[in-house]
């Protein structure tokens, strides 16, 4: 018979650290995506007549992970920016060069950002946006865009 059956020392352990389903955000990714977008190299892109390697440039800087509104506001506005100074001509193209679908995931958080706060002649470019980007990303890209938890 053990001498110490009455000690409620195990009660002390915290069972819950052992769980594989516990949330836990990674805070080195938050503090990571803070940045956002350059914007002075985006304003140069454009400036150069580059707008589609801006809107790469853009859509990869984009700040999911952030906690900042501020941040994410900045954001949406240069992506904004970019996304009405390309040309309708120009849209096939710059959607082909977003090679990677997390990118195109992107772009389409950004176009249902826009879509949030409409500005004059915004909602139908954006509208060619969202037509180019599913004609590419088909109906799973609006369905990640939809469920996922980081918000543009």
């Amino acid at each position: 018979m053990a001498k110490n059956t009455s000690s409620s020392a195990f009660r002390k352990i915290d069972v819950d650290q052992y769980n594989e389903d516990n949330f836990k955000e990674d805070e080195a990714d938050a503090i990571s995506a803070t940045v956002g977008p350059d914007e002075n190299e985006i304003t140069t892109l454009l400036t150069q007549g580059k707008s589609v390697e801006a809107l790469v440039n853009v859509l990869q800087n984009a700040p999911l992970r952030c906690k900042n509104q501020h941040v994410k506001d900045n954001a949406l506005n240069t992506t904004l920016r970019v996304l009405l100074s390309i040309k309708s001509s120009q849209m096939d193209q710059a959607v082909e060069a977003l090679e990677q679908n997390d990118l195109l995931d992107v772009l389409m958080k950004y176009i249902y950002r826009g879509f949030e706060i409409p500005s004059e002649g915004s909602s139908g470019h954006l509208l060619q946006w969202h037509e180019k980007a599913f004609a590419k990303g088909g109906v799973g890209c609006i369905v990640r865009v939809l469920s996922d938890t980081n918000r543009a």
